[in-house]
């Protein structure tokens, strides 16, 4: 792989492997990188309905591994590392009441974005109803997650344009309090 200086820049990075990024990301955990991705795309450095698309095919992909992991290997895990056990036990308290919405609100609560479907895997909830409600899930997680990040994207370009022509006013701001804090500083001094 040979770097150039248009790989070096975030531009060129984002260009070179943002789609990338954003699709391994969303296998995972997602939500940073798709925050990410929608600053980036609210920039013009990356498309914007493609990282919805990529969101949704990584994020989908990524939760029907999980669960067949834990329809699978589930039980087996759960023996070898505790540390999902508490996680499990919340995911199938609710699950016995609520499976549609579980399905479709797991991606957004945090901590439980992987052991919520091993969980629903180790539970009796159809693959195919799993399937479907999944699709719903990720279709709205991927356009809110980065319709935030556009949002956010859009509301830093804003704010960078105010702090631009405040610039010369926030200066003498900051100046003025260093030396205030120097003043009240030299006072204390001189009375302690």
């Amino acid at each position: 792989m040979r770097l150039t200086m248009r790989s070096m820049s975030l531009p060129g990075l984002l260009a070179d492997y943002g789609y990338l990024a954003v699709f391994i990301g969303c296998l995972l955990e997602g939500e940073t990188i798709l925050v990410l991705a929608g600053v980036a795309a609210q920039q013009g450095l990356l498309s914007l309905p493609a990282v919805v698309a990529l969101a949704f095919v990584g994020g989908t992909l990524g939760d029907q591994i999980f669960f067949f992991t834990g329809r699978r290997y589930g039980h087996t895990l759960l023996r070898q590392s505790s540390r999902f056990a508490p996680a499990v036990q919340r995911v199938n308290a609710l699950l016995l009441r609520h499976d549609a919405w579980l399905i479709v609100g797991v991606r957004f609560m945090y901590g439980l974005r992987i052991a919520g479907p091993i969980a629903i895997g180790m539970s009796d909830v159809p693959a195919r109803r799993f399937l479907g409600f999944n699709l719903l899930g990720a279709a709205l997680w991927a356009a809110v997650i980065t319709g935030v990040g556009y949002g956010f994207g859009q509301s830093l370009q804003w704010l960078i344009a105010d702090l631009a022509r405040f610039e010369e006013i926030a200066l003498v701001l900051i100046v003025g309090v260093a030396v205030l804090i120097a003043v009240v500083h030299q006072v204390r001094a001189r009375r302690g």
